[in-house]
């Protein structure tokens, strides 16, 4: 058993947040159903691929069932309001207005199942001056305030190595979709979540929030430092950088007598997590020509001695290999042996996650998710013969507004 077995969640996402979301439930149980245009989740065309299929579209897709339906025909987005009528949870990632303009919004869907849980994913929200506009990750790491306060000081703005407000959107929606179902539980009552990338980054601006309403300061770029504790970053050995975490007080003295300093613990200009914040740049190069002495390794082996955290900067060559990674499922084979797969990181004692599909082919369990849905081979072939089930190269170069069409 796993915890969302007999949840059905309708999947219109695509690249990375929403797509990332689903994917969660799925692990857990849902049965989601990756609806795609005929052309396609653009990220299926993302380098790199192995075995003919795109590496980061399966690394965001396991289990879900894949299906072709085409929402800009009318006969589409009826056969979609017919799948919904029935599903638990609707999850899409358009810009703001698109589910509307399809005919597929939250106040139709609504009126179709009060029992739906719907959630939307987008740049900026679906209200406010910016609700319109497109919102990628790098977009919205610039305006949540994350590129600038990533970076060396006296370096330009860069953003965060992994693409962040994508994924910690799709874990926010995860969460709120799992919060209105708690509460349908409840009441019988389905209800809309609203999310964005852009809140998402702000939502993450805890220490800079405490530095800006506490010190009327403006967060900057700091390099691996910490805005309000110090030694708590990367400094230099003889040969490589190695993470330190001796900001308390209890540590501080302790790492001063490791690394063969003890008069730094006295010294007045590091007295307190204040005066060291303070003399941020004068701390670090006092440690680093201490550290300078020996390898990384070295000071690695007698920092977990004396119980202060340390740990190397690793590559993900060897964050893949690492033992604790793999002894914690963080890496496992794919379903069908081609591409290793990053791990769930949740441990359930009773409704543990589970692999039970690599991700679909396009459109490859069309048939069968309509057939569960109530839809007869003769309303299928209907369907096919319209076009709203095939498999089409690109989009149309002038699409047609769908109430047009028939």
């Amino acid at each position: 058993m796993r915890a969302l077995d007999g949840v059905v969640v309708l999947d219109l996402t695509r690249v990375l947040a929403g797509p990332y979301g689903t994917m969660l439930l799925g692990d857990m149980g849902a049965t989601v159903v990756k609806i795609e245009p005929p052309w396609g989740d653009e990220t299926r065309r993302t380098p790199p691929f192995k075995a003919g299929a795109s590496v980061p579209f399966e690394l965001v897709n396991r289990n879900k069932d894949g299906v072709i339906l085409d929402l800009d025909h009318r006969a589409g987005a009826a056969a979609f309001r017919r799948l919904a009528a029935s599903a638990d949870v609707v999850v899409e990632n358009y810009r703001p207005g698109t589910m509307e303009r399809l005919g597929l919004g939250w106040d139709t869907l609504r009126a179709l199942n009060p029992r739906l849980v719907m959630a939307s994913v987008s740049g900026f929200g679906q209200t406010g001056p910016y609700a319109r506009r497109g919102g990628y990750d790098l977009v919205t790491q610039a305006m949540s305030g994350i590129m600038s306060v990533t970076g060396e000081a006296a370096g330009p703005p860069v953003k965060c190595g992994l693409p962040i407000t994508d994924l910690c959107a799709g874990l926010f929606m995860v969460q709120g979709v799992l919060l209105a179902l708690f509460h349908r539980t409840r009441t019988g009552e389905g209800q809309y979540v609203d999310t964005s990338l852009f809140e998402a980054g702000v939502a993450l601006s805890v220490w800079q929030a405490a530095e800006y309403w506490g010190q009327g300061t403006v967060p900057g770029r700091l390099g691996s430092g910490h805005p309000l504790v110090a030694p708590y970053e990367a400094l230099a050995t003889r040969d490589e950088h190695i993470i330190v975490g001796a900001q308390t007080e209890r540590l501080w003295p302790s790492f001063c007598e490791v690394i063969g300093r003890p008069d730094l613990a006295d010294d007045p200009r590091f007295a307190g997590i204040a005066a060291r914040v303070r003399h941020r740049a004068e701390l670090r190069k006092e440690l680093e020509q201490a550290l300078a002495t020996h390898e990384a390794s070295y000071w690695l082996e007698r920092l977990e001695q004396a119980g202060i955290p340390a740990a190397p900067i690793l590559g993900y060559d060897a964050v893949y290999a690492d033992p604790q990674a793999l002894a914690r499922g963080m890496v496992i084979a794919s379903a069908d042996g081609t591409t290793p797969l990053v791990g769930n990181p949740l441990k359930m004692s009773r409704t543990p996650w589970q692999l039970r599909k690599r991700a679909p082919a396009l459109g490859e369990d069309t048939d069968d998710v309509l057939q569960r849905s109530g839809f007869t081979p003769t309303d299928i072939d209907a369907l096919r013969r319209l076009g709203v089930l095939d498999r089409r190269d690109k989009p149309c170069a002038d699409p047609v507004d769908p109430r047009s069409r028939s």
